[in-house]
């Protein structure tokens, strides 16, 4: 018997990275999963996007705990788009008691800070509005509670002194992460639908460069400090970060709404 026995998760950003992780600890505490991603590239982002081979690979994965998925490329930029893929999801597996809106990207690419922050913006906050307002009214209405994770980062509780617009507009989407989620949470509580956020360190992903410091920063040492842990790990893994979630949307944490869980490794206390 799972904690998770009985629900469907909706999961954005699930073809690799933090997405796959968090869909495979959910399926093994017992739940199915609807699984979105782009699958495809972003000229502001730096490094290779997720593919559909990636999704696939998230799907047999989750089969392989015995639980069912079903995947979709869904933009989380395009509400309508997300929208089907909830929608063929739930018609597949039933309603959705759980919401991970996890989907998320990195600054940097080849591009103008305008467009960096545009996009960085559109997916980080934005898509994280849409992923809310497409799942939020089946929630309501099915009248069986739930619980909903938004991916903010250790940038959404503190300033990383950067003046580039990716940068920046990374770290303001992620403290409007926060701001949502504390909107979010009051809204439903009457509902017994709880909101909650994690805000991670510097997790081994694709996005992250697998966690290497000195690639991500770039040589800047500003970063650098800005990134350092209190335990001396430049990085945790992606499955810290899902443990985290999965007691998050279980009934071990029935009254916990509102908050943040930082999964930082101490970089927010160092400060």
């Amino acid at each position: 018997m799972g904690k998770l026995d009985g629900k469907v998760a909706f999961i954005t950003g699930a073809a690799r990275g933090q997405g796959r992780s968090h869909a495979i600890r959910l399926a093994q505490e017992g739940a199915d999963i609807i699984g979105v991603d782009i699958c495809a590239q972003m000229d502001t982002v730096p490094y290779p996007m997720a593919t559909p081979d990636d999704l696939q690979q998230t799907v047999k994965a989750v089969e392989a705990t015995g639980r069912r998925m079903v995947a979709r490329q869904a933009d989380v930029r395009d509400v309508d788009s997300l929208r089907a893929a909830f929608a063929e999801g739930t018609a597949e597996l039933g309603p959705v008691g759980i919401v991970l809106a996890n989907a998320g990207i990195g600054p940097g690419g080849a591009s103008t800070d305008e467009q960096q922050w545009d996009d960085v913006m559109a997916v980080n906050i934005t898509g994280v509005w849409n992923t809310g307002r497409v799942a939020i009214p089946s929630m309501i209405e099915n009248g069986q509670g739930g619980a909903i994770v938004l991916t903010s980062s250790t940038g959404g509780l503190m300033g990383v002194g950067i003046p580039v617009g990716g940068f920046l507009g990374y770290v303001a989407a992620k403290h409007g992460v926060i701001g949502l989620m504390r909107s979010w949470a009051n809204f439903l509580a009457p509902h017994y639908i709880r909101v909650n956020s994690v805000a991670p360190t510097t997790v081994k992903t694709p996005m992250a460069a697998m966690g290497d410091l000195d690639a991500i920063t770039h040589g800047i040492p500003e970063l650098r400090r800005a990134l350092e842990n209190a335990i001396p790990v430049d990085a945790v893994d992606p499955e810290d970060v899902s443990n985290a979630i999965a007691w998050l949307v279980s009934d071990e944490a029935r009254y916990v709404t509102g908050t943040v869980i930082p999964v930082d490794a101490g970089q927010v206390n160092k400060r």
